[in-house]
């Protein structure tokens, strides 16, 4: 097993759950394997803390966090692993299969990195705008005749990957590493770009959307450490004030 230090940095999301014992399903699932935190968004039902489901684990359940958006659910996240099938969608970010993926969040929480496992609805999985915020896609091996696992079991599937797979903690290297950018910065760094294409008429307005999505995308590829973040947010942040001034009426070439 991990040690505990390591497993309170693993966030288990839920996105728009619906039933209420799928929840408590989880919540068990994550008991079983030492994890603690628990966040739902934006949860269809109301009363899901009271899911009987959640045999032994009711405490988890009720200080689970409840956020109404995924950005603010995975803010502080340095990894942030999407699960689903690949039966009906088209990846847009790397494809790791389960048994891959013990080492990648190892290594994570090695360089003090936090990590979020996301799961989606249970009547469509997760959408293409809750992947743009994924720096993985998790993928679990099941038969073609049934791709799709019921919430609970492939929340337990993947926990007990994580939490009996990861291997050791490395001895302590004289160089420590920064984590990577946590999924808040780079939305931070997103909305900057964004201002700065909205002020260079980079595109119409229509297309701002799609910009968006494949922005969020392409930031979490580049896998940006603190000082590469700082750096991009100092220099987009001078295009935009050079890009503002000239467009003021008063504004005389130098």
């Amino acid at each position: 097993m991990l040690p505990s230090d390591q497993l309170d940095r693993i966030s288990v999301v839920l996105v728009s759950p619906r039933n209420p014992l799928n929840i408590g399903a989880v919540a068990r699932a994550m008991a079983n394997f030492g994890l603690s935190q628990l966040t739902a968004v934006a949860p269809f039902e109301p009363h899901w803390r009271e899911a009987r489901s959640a045999v032994g684990a009711e405490s988890l359940l009720q200080n689970a966090r409840s956020t109404q958006c995924l950005a603010e659910a995975v803010r502080q996240c340095t990894l942030v692993l999407g699960t689903g099938t690949l039966a009906h969608r088209k990846p847009e970010q790397r494809v790791v299969q389960l048994p891959e993926l013990a080492p990648l969040v190892g290594d994570e929480l090695e360089h003090g990195g936090r990590v979020a496992l996301l799961f989606g609805p249970e009547k469509h999985g997760l959408t293409r705008d809750d992947l743009s915020y994924c720096h993985l896609l998790v993928e679990i091996p099941t038969h073609p005749s049934q791709p799709s696992m019921n919430l609970g079991q492939a929340a337990a599937v993947c926990l007990y990957e994580l939490s009996t797979r990861v291997p050791a903690p490395a001895p302590a290297s004289p160089v420590k590493q920064d984590p990577p950018a946590t999924s808040g910065s780079l939305d931070a760094l997103a909305d900057l770009i964004e201002q700065t294409m909205v002020a260079a008429n980079y595109s119409p307005r229509l297309m701002r959307p799609a910009n968006r999505h494949d922005l969020g995308l392409l930031l979490r590829r580049l896998n940006l450490r603190p000082a590469d973040l700082r750096r991009a947010l100092g220099l987009f942040r001078r295009i935009l004030w050079r890009l503002s001034a000239r467009a003021k009426p008063n504004h005389l070439p130098k």
